[in-house]
């Protein structure tokens, strides 16, 4: 297996390498390398915006929650993330591309003039975006250095090497390409390791009654196990919740939605990149439910290993199969991550871009690309060596972070009441009360905060708040109900501009092109 394995990584890294060079001749502008030029067709968008949506979480994630927690997680991980892109294309995607958006920020700066709407929009979404990039240098680098005699920095170095490469290169061009490539390589294999290893097992019904014997020698219930809701509707509704409110400020939707090149395709090509999505984690939750068949539900594999193990076993080669597929899950969302971050960099952050040449700002974009590939593995090693920071936490607070602009972005876009005080105090209210109270938790469970007997109902309300189930409430909630209440309170306090507002209904309507800083 290592032989194939260190092979399959080798191969996987350079052939990604080599596509984004190639696509190089396509983002020789600034417009080309972070929107595509406005070019893409509705197919290659729903590629990329697949491959931008599942990542290790919703591969080897996914196959790992089934096996400790039973199978509705695959199926409700599937139908959220379908869900996710449902809500942007319909609800956000023409908006976006009509507009000419190359950032979620950039939405308030044509509809207010506000550039620190704009930095504060851009500074939610890098927070998961930047914890998102170290995760995909992380999972890479340990892949690397478990199947390599490299070590964990030389594997975390690689995977920003590979990684700068081709989106610095490639811009959207890459990301969207090598996604079409992505895709076909986590469906195919993925397909492949569940249908012969169903195959060996003897068929499916073998493989329901060995998982059940797991089941009842671990003391699990079968029914939970193998139930549509056996997480109970308030972990399904949490997991709904997550993956969806936040989608609307996600800028990589900004990027695919004005790459695309007729609006009459654009909504087709979420639905599809939807559906392509949802596929994912079914696939590597049916390969979770062979593990907990050969292995049991306490296998103690972790990681990567979800899907890799079973593989492996059945033989060398199916192994290396299960490892392309979660090379090509890590990179199709480390990729396009890594273009929106540094897109969002250069147009929210850096006021002298907006006088710079298409020449110019493409540098800038490789740059800044190349300087955050690498920062990114830095961390991700000095995670990996010295710190005890739960990766798991760290993504969960980068997806609560990016919740006020999202909010913010839904009022403006379908509350015409909406004032720029009332966009800017309301989410910079939500993102420091995320942070606040993620550290208040922390703090809580670091203290094992207990309440005395004597405590008063709401006070012992608010420790089970910071205390419940070992980690307390996910600070998504504080992120959604404090920009949800302080936008509109904030709004109707302060003075609205119907012309300006009527002259952005217009905007919206015409869909007619408007020069942010560089819509060429």
């Amino acid at each position: 297996m290592d032989s194939i394995a260190g092979s399959v990584i080798v191969l996987y890294l350079l052939g990604v390498m080599v596509v984004g060079i190639f696509m190089s001749r396509r983002s020789k502008s600034s417009s080309g390398w972070a929107v595509g030029s406005s070019q893409m067709s509705g197919l290659l968008v729903a590629f990329g915006l697949a491959g931008a949506r599942i990542g290790g979480a919703g591969t080897y994630g996914v196959a790992g929650d089934v096996v400790t927690g039973g199978v509705w997680n695959m199926w409700w991980y599937g139908l959220s993330s379908f869900a996710a892109l449902l809500l942007v294309g319909l609800g956000f995607a023409v908006y976006y591309r009509r507009l000419r958006l190359q950032t979620v920020g950039e939405l308030f700066l044509i509809r207010f003039n506000s550039k620190r709407c704009q930095w504060l929009t851009s500074m939610c979404v890098q927070t998961e975006y930047a914890i998102i990039n170290v995760i995909e240098a992380y999972v890479i680098g340990v892949i690397i250095s478990s199947l390599t005699p490299l070590s964990m920095l030389q594997g975390t170095l690689i995977a920003a090497l590979v990684l700068a490469t081709y989106v610095s290169l490639g811009g959207l061009w890459g990301t969207a390409v090598t996604n079409v490539i992505h895709c076909i390589v986590i469906l195919a294999s993925l397909l492949a390791v569940v249908v012969i290893g169903v195959r060996e097992f003897g068929g499916w019904d073998i493989v329901v009654e060995r998982v059940n014997l797991q089941l009842s020698q671990s003391s699990e219930s079968r029914t939970a196990w193998w139930g549509f809701s056996g997480g109970g509707w308030v972990a399904i509704a949490a997991m709904f919740f997550s993956a969806t409110i936040h989608s609307p400020a996600a800028s990589i939707y900004a990027n695919y939605s004005t790459a695309t090149k007729t609006e009459r395709s654009l909504v087709p090509a979420f639905i599809a990149g939807g559906v392509i999505a949802a596929l994912m984690p079914v696939l590597a939750g049916l390969i979770g439910i062979l593990t907990v068949a050969k292995f049991g539900p306490n296998s103690g594999l972790a990681g990567y290993q979800n899907l890799t193990t079973l593989a492996a076993d059945i033989s060398p080669v199916m192994g290396g199969l299960a490892l392309a597929a979660v090379l090509a899950a890590v990179i199709s969302s480390g990729g396009p991550i890594l273009l929106s971050s540094a897109t969002m960099f250069v147009r929210d952050w850096m006021p002298s871009a907006r006088a710079y040449s298409s020449e110019q700002r493409l540098r800038a974009y490789q740059v800044v690309t190349a300087i955050y590939a690498l920062i990114s593995a830095l961390i991700a090693w000095r995670i990996a060596i010295s710190t005890r920071i739960s990766i798991l936490d760290l993504l969960l607070l980068g997806f609560a972070m990016v919740v006020p602009a999202a909010i913010s972005v839904i009022y403006v876009l379908y509350w015409r009441r909406t004032t720029e005080p009332g966009a800017y105090w309301g989410m910079l209210a939500g993102y420091g009360a995320g942070g606040a109270w993620f550290v208040l938790v922390k703090w809580a469970l670091w203290a094992d905060l207990q309440v005395s007997d004597g405590a008063s109902v709401p006070v012992r309300f608010f420790v089970s708040l910071l205390t419940s189930n070992g980690e307390g409430l996910d600070p998504a909630y504080v992120t959604t109900l404090v920009p949800l209440f302080v936008i509109p309170a904030i709004s109707l306090l302060t003075t609205f501009a119907p012309d300006k507002e009527s002259e952005f209904r217009m905007q919206l309507a015409s869909g007619r092109d408007l020069d942010v800083t560089d819509s060429k």
